[in-house]
């Protein structure tokens, strides 16, 4: 079968069409330049390789003979992965919301040869059925209008090219302050309003894990607080959570037999998924059941968290650690034929006795409800509901009904798989490094950690041309935004830059390691300098391209939460973790973003929830630094400079090395931070683990920084009720344990481990906060100079 220009491209969607008998282009200057020369309208057909309804316009139409004789000789044919050109997929995406009022892929989109929109739809059908047009009958009436009423189309284009440019692009003049921090609150309550109380998750169906949602969710039930009003709001928040989070892991959405998410539930009660995976929502919810077990540490979290990252690292992570981007919802054209059962095959499978042990368990007890056949495998009643039925032990539940899952699971793995789409993403890649990060962390699981270092070791090897162009000021990227098939393609995109940071931001701190801060801060940088508004403040989406329509910023919430909105808090951290005019420099950047969505905050926070979210922790850290009045004139007084400096005063720190070293370079260390009386800092672990509380953002705990460090012994706290200076909870006090007091240093406090690295004299860098019974300082980096160790100590 002859091939296509498709053929050259990297991307498995792409290549999916190469053999199509459409005389398709990818999006360019050839195609472009072609449809200028010839005077012919663009039709543009933008999806993605996992996309079930991608799949069945290709088999039916794009290899139709008939079809693709119509294409070629009217239009000029350009085929868009989105995953690959978000900025394209973006800007016609709102383009077929203004047409349609909807959107969806395959995402059919009519265009000028000046690449404005005249025409949009989804998934048009091989033949006129159920008053929906056929495609072939869309050609032909596109066609006939270009020819017969080309002014009236031209005018309509130009018409909704300057919606859309209102909806992507004119966000508005920037305010003069940041949000006020009560919109976080109110973006709550509007989730709250549309809260499934029976089944969690927010509306009807479809459901969708929605992280953006979950991650102001839990910040608000995280954050400390002992006011009744506060303590209702975290309430509030804590239900949702836990709610959602409890009926995903139960549900269909959730793969029972290998672990991982599926894309999103087409019912109500998350029972019956759309089939794809994808990697993006398998790191996010990696993160969230982390932190939610963190909080209150629920073994089934745990559960959750390990068989999720399992399942990545058996079916989407490359030989060299890369993390793929998808995994297929088909199999030969049937959605779901991998994951389904029928009764016969679970029997056949289990015996009848072990089927009718687990049907009840994984809801196969009553009528298919899949396809009329078909079961799939959920969870009707939680473990414990379950146990406490048979009256046995959840563990001992667990015992029993796992060589069952694997027998299943063995089976299944001799099925034709669903195909991978194996190309490497930058952004997608860091939402999966900050999930592994943090809960390898937070669970103490260091293969966790190690499966984020070789995610964020091959992006940084395969995905940035070269290190020492990062942050160049010349508005040339050095991160690229996909790699496959030893190619790296296509600008980083805003996406790229702030996820990837996130990424490494959660590696430093599980890590310790300088180099992973260092890098966030390199890109955050670059990130700055290619997509920065200096104007109107906020990040475009993309780089300037005389390719692209119009420049968009990315505001709200979609599958992915905003990438402005992670942008600011990927800045807040890095101020967090700098001092003096770096920190500064930070948070004048975070502040300039947040102006400019003021207005959206405020006008729809139900959309803008990560936004909101960002504002909130801002006015968090606005002590930092302060805008002070002097005859007449506002300037910006670095008080956290000032401030600072108070606070490497209240510690004096001495470390030692011992100047033997293994094999492996590796030498013991031991420092000793001596603090100043009346103040104390967090704990490394401010709350211990059998309280099943984390800290809220408000809470820093100390930690190192430095050269590799592993094997390190902190020492436990104190309760802050019993610190030196600080006051008692009252005895016998009603406060829930989730809001008790912290475990604090006072005194001196002798932290040992090994530390790797060639200086004479290494460094640590000691981070902490300190506080007395009245304030709390910000947070403060303190480096401290290694002496040798006296051997015979």
């Amino acid at each position: 079968m002859a091939e296509n220009r498709l053929r050259d491209e990297i991307s498995p969607y792409l290549l999916l069409h190469a053999h199509n008998p459409v005389d398709w282009y990818p999006w360019g200057e050839e195609a472009l330049e072609r449809a200028r020369a010839e005077d012919k309208p663009i039709f543009l057909s933008v999806g993605y390789s996992t996309c079930y309804w991608c799949h069945v316009m290709e088999r039916e139409s794009f290899s139709d003979a008939g079809v693709a004789r119509v294409m070629n000789r009217d239009f000029i044919n350009i085929k868009v992965d989105r995953e690959e050109r978000p900025e394209i997929d973006e800007i016609y995406m709102a383009a077929t919301q203004i047409f349609a009022q909807q959107g969806g892929w395959p995402n059919s989109v009519f265009l000028t040869p000046r690449l404005e929109p005249f025409f949009a739809g989804t998934y048009f059908p091989p033949v006129d059925m159920h008053g929906r047009p056929s495609f072939k009958t869309v050609l032909l009436s596109m066609k006939n209008a270009w020819d017969t009423r080309r002014d009236d189309v031209e005018t309509q284009a130009g018409e909704l090219a300057e919606a859309m440019q209102r909806m992507l692009e004119e966000r508005g003049e920037p305010s003069p302050q940041v949000a006020a921090p009560v919109v976080a609150e109110e973006s709550k309550r509007g989730l709250a309003g549309r809260f499934d109380a029976e089944y969690g998750g927010f509306g009807g169906a479809p459901k969708f894990p929605s992280p953006g949602n979950l991650f102001l969710l839990h910040d608000l039930a995280s954050a400390s607080s002992r006011g009744p009003a506060e303590l209702d709001e975290q309430a509030s928040a804590t239900t949702m959570l836990e709610t959602t989070l409890d009926a995903m892991a139960r549900g269909g959405i959730y793969d029972q037999l290998a672990g991982g998410f599926h894309r999103y539930a087409t019912d109500r009660a998350w029972k019956i998924p759309h089939f794809e995976k994808m990697l993006y929502d398998n790191g996010f919810l990696l993160e969230l059941y982390a932190l939610d077990f963190a909080r209150g540490h629920d073994p089934d979290r745990r559960r959750i968290v390990l068989e999720t990252a399992r399942f990545l690292e058996r079916e989407m992570t490359s030989p060299d650690g890369g993390l793929y981007s998808a995994i297929d919802a088909e199999v030969a054209g049937r959605e779901g034929a991998y994951h389904v059962w029928t009764e016969t095959e679970l029997v056949d499978v289990l015996g009848e006795e072990d089927a009718s042990f687990l049907a009840g368990l994984y809801g196969f007890d009553g009528p298919p409800f899949f396809d009329r056949s078909y079961y799939v495998l959920h969870l009707p009643q939680s473990w414990p509901e379950h146990a406490a039925r048979r009256r046995v032990e959840v563990d001992a539940l667990h015992a029993q009904v796992e060589p069952l899952r694997q027998a299943l699971l063995a089976v299944r793995e001799q099925r034709d798989a669903p195909a991978v789409d194996d190309k490497i993403l930058a952004d997608w890649n860091g939402i999966a490094i900050t999930g592994l990060a943090v809960a390898g962390d937070l669970l103490e699981e260091r293969r966790l950690v190690e499966q984020a270092r070789r995610a964020a070791d091959f992006v940084l090897a395969h995905h940035v041309l070269a290190q020492d162009r990062i942050a160049g000021q010349d508005g040339a990227a050095s991160l690229r935004h996909s790699w496959r098939a030893g190619e790296a393609r296509f600008d980083a995109f805003l996406a790229d830059y702030v996820f990837l940071t996130r990424g490494l931001l959660a590696l430093h701190d599980a890590t310790g390691e300088a180099r992973w801060l260092e890098t966030a801060a390199a890109l955050t940088d670059e990130q700055i300098a290619r997509l920065e508004d200096r104007d109107q403040g906020g990040f475009f989406t993309a780089g300037d391209s005389p390719e692209v329509l119009f420049r968009s910023k990315e505001i709200f919430d979609g599958a992915l939460p905003s990438a402005n909105a992670v942008a600011v808090l990927n800045l807040l951290t890095l101020a967090e973790k700098s001092a003096g005019d770096e920190r500064v420099r930070w948070l004048d950047v975070a502040e300039r973003t947040l102006r400019a969505f003021t207005v959206y905050c405020e006008r729809a926070p139900d959309a803008a929830r990560m936004l909101t979210l960002a504002a909130h922790r801002w006015h968090r850290l606005a002590g930092l630094r302060v805008a002070v009045r002097h005859e007449g004139v506002e300037t910006g007084l670095d008080v956290g400079a000032l401030v600072g400096d108070a606070a490497r005063a209240v510690v004096d720190a001495s470390l030692t090395v011992d100047p033997r070293a293994s094999d492996e370079g590796w030498r013991t260390f031991r420092l000793q931070l001596q603090i100043k009386s009346s103040w104390h800092l967090y704990a490394h672990r401010p709350y211990p683990a059998e309280t099943g509380t984390a800290p809220g953002p408000e809470v820093v705990p100390t930690t190192l920084a430095g050269p590799p460090l592993r094997a390190v012994v902190w020492p436990a706290g104190e309760p802050l009720g019993v610190a030196d200076g600080a006051p008692s909870d009252p005895a016998g006090s009603d406060v829930p344990q989730a809001y008790q007091s912290p475990q604090v240093y006072q005194s001196t406090v002798e932290i040992v481990g090994e530390l790797q690295s060639d200086a004479v004299r290494p460094t640590l860098t000691v981070c902490y906060q300190a506080c007395d019974d009245r304030r709390c300082l910000p947070p403060v980096e303190l480096t401290v100079d290694g002496v040798d160790e006296d051997p015979a100590h």
